[in-house]
Formats: structure tokens, sequence, C-alpha cells
């Protein structure tokens, strides 16, 4: 169980984020759904702490995380804890495809680097791409990039991962590979945003609905495309529909 209260993050006097408040089970999938703009990319990196939030509270089973105040081992805990795929890829350009993986597993975890270069050929066997293991990313398509992404938050073996719009970037027809990658991830709790919303509705557990940094809706996926609660989410539903 990952519980959030009263989290607020403001960016130059800005409101960002207003009093969110969740409560996420362990080893469900949760769709973080909302207009551009929304704050969900903020949330996300709120809570791996990326971005330090200016107030509330995070609680991951034992630990339990003041936003006002983070000692630096609580820091380096919640990091063990939470892995996170991003909408670039974030790769090292001079490092290989592997060394890519098993670069925090050696500096962070201070696995050996044969320990580590074990964890990362299977996690390149998961993704598909062991024969690229020795690649560059210059030498990969943005599919390919990406699933080593998800095979480097993976290798850690986090409790949770957070998944900041991962097919965004990505042509069209490299989208499914990335796709059909994230539906093999098994026993994590999963926060994904993303706008591919038939992806959502099929591999979610629940869909947590954003607007202007509030959370307006968090329903099991047929609830919200079936019947949302809030005039906004039905604004938000319309144009997607529109849209296809």
């Amino acid at each position: 169980m990952i519980e959030i209260t009263h989290l607020k993050k403001s960016f130059q006097g800005q409101r960002v984020l207003e009093d969110i408040c969740l409560k996420l089970e362990k080893n469900k999938t949760y769709a973080l759904l909302g207009p551009s703009g929304s704050g969900k990319s903020t949330l996300l990196r709120c809570i791996n702490l990326l971005e330090t939030p200016d107030s509330g509270i995070m609680k991951m089973q034992d630990l339990v995380i003041d936003f006002a105040k983070i000692p630096k081992r609580d820091l380096q805990k919640v990091r063990k804890k939470v892995g996170m795929v991003f909408q670039n890829y974030n790769l090292f350009a001079n490092k290989t495809a592997l060394e890519n993986i098993t670069q925090s597993l050696i500096s962070v975890h201070k696995y050996s680097k044969a320990e580590a270069e074990k964890i990362g050929f299977e996690y390149l066997d998961m993704v598909g791409l062991r024969e690229r293991a020795g690649h560059y990313p210059s030498m990969l398509s943005g599919g390919q990039q990406q699933r080593i992404g998800i095979a480097r938050a993976l290798a850690f073996n986090p409790e949770i991962l957070l998944f900041d719009e991962p097919t965004s970037s990505l042509d069209p027809e490299l989208v499914e590979e990335v796709l059909n990658v994230i539906k093999m991830i098994k026993d994590k709790t999963m926060i994904l945003v993303t706008h591919e919303l038939n992806f959502a509705r099929k591999i979610a557990n629940e869909v947590l609905f954003m607007s202007e940094g509030k959370i307006l809706e968090q329903s099991p996926p047929e609830t919200f495309f079936n019947a949302p609660k809030t005039d906004r989410a039905k604004l938000f539903l319309e144009k997607f529909h529109r849209a296809i």
C-alpha cells in the first residue's frame, strides 16, 4: 500500500499540485489520465522525489516520508523502491544498452559487475533485445531505446514502477512494441501516464483522472470510461471519442 496525503507542489509561486490524496494498492496498475498541463508528470516526479513537494506525507509500507523535511537516507530508500520510465528515454548516450541497465546496479545498488551483467542480460531477454546489448542509443530505434529504459527500471526490482508517457515520443508503428512489454510486467504497483486511452482501459485496475492539479476521479476503467462522474472528465472523453 502506498498512501499519499495532502501533497502540494508549486513552481515560482504557481500551484501545480493541489492537496493530492491517494491510496494505491500493491500490485495494481493505475492509469493516470488528464489533459496536458494537469500535473500528471509532476505528480510522478514527486513520488520518486525527482521533484521535492512543498508539503504532504507519503507512506510506503514501513517508510514514512514527510515532504517538508526529507533526510538524505530516506531519499535513497525511496529511489530504491521506485523505478521510472521517462518520456524521452533518458539513456546515457556514451553507454551501451547493457551498460545503461547495469550502471545504477553497480554504482547505487553495489552489485558486482558480473552480477549486474547477469541481471542486465535477463532483462534484455525480457524486452527482446539481447542481441542489441553492445549497441549505443544512437544505433537503436526509439522503440528499442524505450524498451531498454523499461529494462533499466525493472533491473533493480523496484516495488513501484512509474511510466511518464512512455510512447509519446515514438512513431505510431513503434508504440505497440513498447505497450506489449508493459503488458508483460507482473507483481508491481504501476502508475502509467499515457494518452493511449484504449491501452489504459485494457491494462489498468483503476483510472486516476487529473485536471488543474487535482485528482477529480478514481474509479475502475469500466466506470470511468462508461459513466464518468465529473463534467471535466466527460469533456475529456468526448474529445477522445471524437479523435477516433
